[in-house]
């Protein structure tokens, strides 16, 4: 029997984290089970989602499993060129805070579940790429729990235009182990308000936590600004 070509396998393994067949609780299946499904050996799986993780596309965390990042938003080409890190944060601080609080009020327990694991998956991640996926999934979560698909649409295209524009790839440098653990902080603090059932709290702590980012964030642009000049 012919093997099948690892391009073939990762496009299944794409298309199943994008539909979320691969998925349960928001993590990917076990490997046992994905490789039985995929009809592979636990060795080659593991290889080919090691490209996944390279690609930021899984993020795995020791003893809570594999997590699967969601697609960026199409046709965001030509908005990531126009856009500046004040007009992301700018929308982010309308939009955010908003879903922080439908989240409180509309997440089911279940749910909220889930987003505990994913934000536990924030609080000690091991590397920057690592931290920046876990941070990824864990606000497109809280994003789909305010359950409006036109504030996900919305939300889709910011996290996009995070992920692709090329300040985000210097921004890297300013997250160091002690940030990094700041940031955890803010997520537990976050989650804390919003399985609490507190949407004004809840809301309020996400301006805390996006104002932090953007401190940092405006400033990296500030130093680069400087050193053009």
């Amino acid at each position: 029997m012919t093997e099948i070509r690892d391009d073939i396998v990762l496009a299944r393994l794409r298309a199943g984290l994008q539909d979320e067949s691969l998925l349960s609780n928001g993590r990917v299946l076990p490997e046992r089970h994905l490789a039985e499904r995929l009809g592979l050996g636990r060795a080659r799986l593991r290889r080919l989602l090691d490209v996944l993780e390279g690609e930021g596309a899984i993020f795995r965390r020791q003893g809570q499993g594999t997590f699967a990042a969601p697609p960026p938003a199409s046709g965001i080409e030509t908005l990531v060129r126009q856009v500046t890190p004040h007009n992301l944060m700018e929308v982010r601080m309308e939009i955010e805070p908003a879903l922080a609080a439908l989240a409180a009020q509309r997440a089911t327990a279940e749910e909220l579940g889930v987003l505990e694991r994913l934000m536990q998956a924030t609080l000690s991640p091991g590397e920057v790429r690592a931290y920046e996926t876990a941070d990824d999934i864990f606000h497109f979560k809280i994003a789909e729990l305010a359950h409006n698909p036109l504030f996900l649409t919305i939300h889709q295209s910011i996290r996009s235009v995070r992920r692709h524009a090329q300040w985000t790839e210097r921004r890297r440098e300013t997250l160091s182990s002690e940030r990094i653990a700041q940031l955890g902080q803010q997520h537990e603090a976050l989650f804390d308000h919003i399985a609490g059932r507190r949407p004004a709290e809840a809301a309020a702590e996400m301006e805390r936590h996006l104002l932090s980012v953007s401190s940092t964030m405006l400033r990296v642009r500030r130093h680069e600004a400087g050193a053009a000049e």
